[in-house]
């Protein structure tokens, strides 16, 4: 078994939506409610590198450049320079909200997905989206490479490791991947694992693939979110991942959440180790014994769970595969204590053994 042992607690004014950490795990960039902090982990101290014009959604640091890449909800993709604290270029990339950013990881590209649901019919189908779903833009110049479709709203986004393709997921449980180069779509899939209607119906799909990865092989891709629901309005779903089998003419379902190791809650975040034996699943407790867990990348079974007590957004391991970092964001305040909200964003460290 792995334990997981927590060595840093610290807090930052807003809720944390994403973030990344340097490959030595000492600096953390995170996107927050408020704007774009750098946080130096080891003093626990942090300061506001910039700000979107609405929520920062998503943020990556670029090791080869010293830069961080931010998203957020104006649509807005911006560069900023850690060394001088300066603000470098910016790039619209959407009309409607950046849900989610990812970085290739050869660090030349960035890709945004967004989208709205909107009912296209009386059966409540979604709306054909009114701008590309998936856009990939260029690192160095920011220049939009490639507008990729699908079906709003599209809520996660991955590289493979050699950068060659980029998967999205939906909320109606879609992927689709492209290979970076050419923006061809390569092969698609549904899943009804992690969209639902439940036994009492919602006008709207409640559910979908909340976070995705490709395996270090890159053969296959991890899903995490929801599992169907008997109210979707009670969030009740099963904590859910699949693994799937995506390059081959069929894309067939390998593996998934075992019977028995879940509770229930929505995940948003979901992260391969660094010796591409485990990974680690996280987000929201609805009910049950944990909101992480980490689980054993060939034959499924959990290994290790965490219950932190605030939502988790997203999940990190250093490169050295010995510590985890959580962020997130904890039950965001409505009353003012001493002229001021308290402090909800939330970022943890745990020592892998």
């Amino acid at each position: 078994m792995t334990t997981l042992t927590r060595i840093t607690k610290m807090s930052l004014p807003t809720g944390v939506l994403g973030a990344s950490i340097t490959p030595n795990g000492s600096t953390l960039a995170a996107a927050c409610m408020d704007g774009v902090y750098t946080v130096d982990i080891l003093s626990k101290s942090a300061s506001k590198l910039g700000e979107h014009s609405s929520y920062a959604s998503s943020a990556v640091i670029l090791n080869s450049s010293q830069e961080v890449v931010s998203a957020g909800y104006d649509g807005v993709a911006q560069w900023f320079r850690l060394q001088d604290r300066s603000f470098v270029r910016q790039t619209k990339l959407h009309d409607f909200w950046s849900w989610n950013m990812a970085m290739s990881p050869d660090e030349s590209m960035i890709a945004s997905v967004t989208g709205q649901y909107l009912a296209g019919g009386y059966k409540y189908e979604p709306a054909s989206e009114t701008e590309p779903s998936v856009r990939i833009a260029s690192v160095k110049t920011g220049e939009i490479l490639h507008g990729l479709p699908h079906v709003p709203s599209v809520q996660a986004v991955a590289f493979s490791s050699d950068s060659r393709f980029v998967a999205a997921g939906n909320l109606m449980g879609e992927v689709r991947v492209w290979d970076t180069q050419t923006g061809l779509m390569v092969r698609s899939f549904t899943t009804e694992g992690f969209t639902s209607w439940g036994i009492i119906k919602s006008h709207s799909y409640l559910g979908g693939i909340f976070a995705i990865t490709f395996t270090p092989n890159s053969d296959e891709l991890l899903l995490a979110g929801m599992g169907p629901m008997r109210d979707p309005m009670a969030g009740n779903g099963r904590q859910l991942w699949e693994k799937w089998a995506w390059n081959q003419d069929v894309p067939v379902k390998i593996d998934e959440t075992h019977k028995g190791e879940s509770g229930e809650g929505l995940m948003e975040t979901v992260a391969v180790h660094p010796d591409g034996e485990r990974f680690i699943m996280g987000g929201r407790l609805r009910g049950g014994d944990w909101n992480a867990a980490m689980f054993n990348l060939t034959d499924g079974n959990r290994i290790a769970t965490l219950k932190t007590g605030f939502r988790m957004t997203q999940a990190m391991f250093t490169g050295d595969g010995k510590r985890l970092i959580v962020v997130g964001t904890d039950k965001q305040p409505n009353k003012r204590r001493e002229g001021r909200f308290p402090d909800f964003g939330r970022i943890e460290e745990y020592a892998i053994t």
